[in-house]
């Protein structure tokens, strides 16, 4: 079953509702103060893009966090840019253009991972190109730790701009997958998020990701 749920994850990117309540409508409530998955409608699917990928390196000294409100809540990833330094300039990069902006949790395994990042939620999309950071042979997919997905044929690291949260105490993965970050606060939304899967690994509902943010410390 660990082997088939693997294939699923991995061969993602090489595959081919209803409204808010009237609180949320309004712009009331924060994601600070979700204490449950709002019912809302999936954003309209983007078409591809062909982006290029940024050359000036993130700032020497500086930590950097990305934090997610969806509409489960907020959650908060601090980037490693130790382990994957391209990886993480990437998805600085990405951010601030609002690429994440207005997309979903495309696929959720209850038990093992979430996975977003794909503007044209069909599993297959990108930001054009692809960034290498090879995990080291003892990296361990454990809970909360944030990693890039990639195709079975892609070298060890690849990545483009899907990524996922682990959510389980150990995902058992080989050291394939780049490893960007942890989530540092906000886990109790990861897990909200993660039990939202059916037995097809598709969401239950819309998991929109409305915005996301870069702290700099």
């Amino acid at each position: 079953m660990r082997a088939l749920v693997l294939a699923l994850l991995v061969l993602t990117l090489a595959a081919g509702c209803g409204s808010g309540d009237d609180e949320a409508a309004s712009g009331d409530t924060t994601a600070a103060e979700i204490t449950e998955c709002q019912d809302v409608d999936a954003p309209d699917p983007r078409d591809p893009e062909m982006r290029e990928a940024p050359t000036e390196p993130l700032a020497e000294g500086t930590s950097y966090a990305l934090v997610f409100d969806t509409s489960c809540g907020s959650f908060t990833v601090t980037l490693d840019q130790r382990l994957a330094p391209e990886t993480t300039k990437s998805l600085v990069s990405l951010v601030e253009e609002g690429f994440y902006d207005d997309t979903v949790f495309h696929r959720i395994v209850p038990g093992f991972v979430i996975q977003g990042g794909d503007p044209t939620q069909t599993g297959t999309g990108g930001p054009g190109y692809t960034t290498t950071d090879p995990p080291p042979a003892a990296a361990e997919y454990t809970k909360g730790v944030v990693a890039m997905a990639k195709s079975m044929d892609e070298p060890p690291g690849s990545a483009g701009s899907q990524f996922f949260v682990v959510t389980t105490d150990d995902a058992q993965l080989d050291p394939d997958y780049a490893i960007v970050g942890k989530v540092t606060a906000g886990m109790d939304v990861v897990d909200r998020i993660g039990v939202l899967g059916d037995e097809e690994q598709r969401p239950t509902q819309p998991v929109v990701i409305r915005k996301v943010t870069v702290q700099e410390s």
